[in-house]
């Protein structure tokens, strides 16, 4: 796979000129919408960001977008904070930290949660594993924030027996991205983890009100605006975003539904996922059954989900594998792992393609497989 990534991204650099066509879309063009608004910050207000007119500007001039391509800034003040300082290096430069920082924990922490190493018998051979996985190249190649948030939710997940209060943190600065956040305190409630929801709570809150206080209370307000833009021309009406995202509301919308039935069959989704999520946490203390469940549900919970989310989908990819190994396979499973493997590299193709969404059912899937599993672990228990 990784020779397949390079020479992927050789076909794709001969094609555009060495990247510079303007017909073209270019790696980091999700990481261009981060450094442009760290720019912004030092040379104005920061809730000049959400300034549809003001950004594109500054995007058009920062990194020569051809006209129609403008990406807005769509992340709360929290996210600001974070990637305020990507300005003191250069964009590439700025670029190939972040991608290999968020690379670097998501390895370690799937590593730390799976402990797929072990049941690999070769530590070398379980990092390139999860390294190789298309759900690290696609957020990689775009630039985007997810392998960092995946990162923190399987650290969650790893120290909530033994270290609450750090769990707690984790979960706290999701608040980058509070939608990825959304099944913790269910999950932490059924497993009574008290400590770490509190710690969660409490961090988030002090994360927030920091933004606020650095990006001015206007931001906040902003962001609620441009979230509602985003939700009516994008989730709602977006085909270029159905077709890349594995959620069941894309599926419906993509096939005609009114917004009432996708969001209403979204909500079922979403209470199946975080019934099965919270049944898991409250009846195992399994961490790798338990980080698969959240992860998975997450992913299906969300009616507003990307191709590149779905580096959450590796950590759940790498807990069953880990499983499978330790104690033997059950039917089917090794195919829908295939298939969740796969995923990402679907995703990523299909607004080329225009492919069926197959995105729900791969999801659906892998989420039986680990209620079976949890099932499995029960009866050996008892």
């Amino acid at each position: 796979m990784l020779v397949l990534y390079v020479l992927f991204l050789a076909i794709w650099a001969r094609a555009s000129n060495g990247f510079t066509a303007m017909d073209f879309s270019r790696p980091g063009i999700d990481f261009s919408v981060f450094w442009s608004a760290s720019y912004a910050m030092q040379h104005g207000p920061a809730w000049q960001v959400y300034d549809y007119t003001y950004f594109e500007k500054i995007e058009t001039a920062l990194f020569q977008f051809p006209h129609g391509s403008f990406l807005p800034w769509l992340y709360p003040p929290t996210f600001l904070v974070l990637v305020k300082p990507l300005v003191l290096m250069p964009p590439v430069v700025a670029y190939f930290v972040f991608v290999g920082i968020s690379a670097l924990l998501f390895v370690f922490a799937t590593l730390r949660l799976s402990r797929i190493a072990s049941s690999m018998g070769t530590s070398p051979r379980g990092w390139l594993l999860v390294a190789a996985c298309p759900c690290v190249f696609v957020p990689a190649l775009f630039g985007q924030n997810s392998l960092l948030t995946a990162a923190l939710a399987a650290l969650a997940v790893h120290w909530i027996a033994r270290h609450p209060a750090r769990a707690g943190l984790c979960v706290g600065l999701l608040a980058i991205k509070p939608q990825m956040a959304l099944l913790f305190p269910f999950v932490l409630i059924a497993a009574r983890a008290w400590r770490a929801f509190g710690v969660a709570a409490l961090s988030a809150s002090l994360f927030g009100a920091l933004s606020v206080l650095i990006c001015g209370a206007q931001s906040l307000h902003r962001f609620v605006v441009v979230t509602t833009l985003a939700r009516e021309l994008m989730l709602e009406h977006g085909r270029h975003y159905w077709l890349a995202s594995p959620t069941t509301f894309a599926v419906l919308r993509e096939g005609g539904a009114p917004l009432a039935a996708a969001y209403a069959a979204q909500a079922c989704v979403a209470l199946l996922a975080m019934a099965a999520a919270c049944y898991i946490w409250k009846s195992t203390r399994d961490a790798r059954l338990r980080g698969a469940a959240l992860t998975v549900a997450t992913l299906l919970a969300n009616p507003y989900v990307w191709h590149y989310e779905l580096a959450w989908l590796g950590i759940t990819i790498s807990c069953l594998m880990a499983i499978g190994l330790d104690t033997g396979w059950r039917r089917s499973e090794q195919v829908v792992l295939v298939l969740a493997w796969l995923l990402p590299v679907y995703e990523f193709f299909n607004r080329l393609f225009t492919l069926p969404q197959i995105g729900p059912v791969v999801l659906l899937l892998m989420l039986l497989l680990i209620l079976r599993r949890a099932r499995i672990s029960q009866e050996v228990a008892s």
